[in-house]
């Protein structure tokens, strides 16, 4: 698979505005300022095709990325506490109607910052994912900010969280120097072909 060829295809803010399936979907999914964008952005190749907000909740579309067999479908992040309750209603509908639509969704990568235990929204949404059969890994960011001998415990610290789960995948990586990157790359492959991943 050719990650560089990746073109923005278009943003959504309703889920009825989306148009039907017509290609494996990725599904990158995580709590706003976790580093989703800038993730998106290194399995690209990419220095800025995802947008990287400066403020934390501001992203408040679906965004698809085309790879020509495959398509990345960006969510937007949730948990930010100065969001309004409207634009949490909108942001649950938008999300919501999204995976409850009829779409060929592959896998979704969850995305949670290493150096902290997983939040409670993050959890939330593991547990829908997991509840409802979706295919899924869990991408812990900010690899590089841990020091060596921090890196090991946080991973077992995370395996053991995220354990009532199950055996779920886990893939430390860093956005910034692009650790681990190409595990996730080939994570995506093996889905977009249909293999499952848990």
């Amino acid at each position: 698979m050719n990650f560089q060829i990746a073109s923005f295809e278009a943003a959504y803010g309703k889920s009825s505005q989306i148009p039907p399936s017509n290609l494996p979907e990725i599904v990158f999914s995580g709590r706003s300022n976790v580093g989703k964008s800038s993730l998106i952005n290194k399995i690209l190749n990419r220095k800025a095709l995802a947008r990287v907000s400066a403020t934390p909740g501001k992203t408040a579309t679906i965004n698809f990325f085309n790879l020509k067999t495959v398509r990345l479908a960006d969510l937007p992040g949730y948990g930010y506490a100065k969001v309004s309750d409207s634009e949490k209603r909108r942001w649950a509908e938008l999300v919501e109607g999204y995976f409850a639509m009829n779409r060929d969704i592959r896998m979704v990568i969850q995305i949670c910052d290493l150096r902290h235990p997983a939040t409670k929204d993050d959890m939330n949404m593991i547990d829908f994912l997991s509840h409802n059969g979706f295919n899924f890994i869990v991408a812990m960011t900010k690899l590089d900010k841990l020091k060596k001998s921090q890196r090991a415990t946080r991973i077992e610290e995370m395996r053991q969280q995220m354990s009532v789960f199950g055996d779920v995948r886990l893939f430390p990586c860093s956005s910034e120097n692009g650790e681990g990157v190409e595990e996730i790359r080939k994570a995506i492959e093996a889905a977009a072909e249909g293999e499952q991943i848990n």
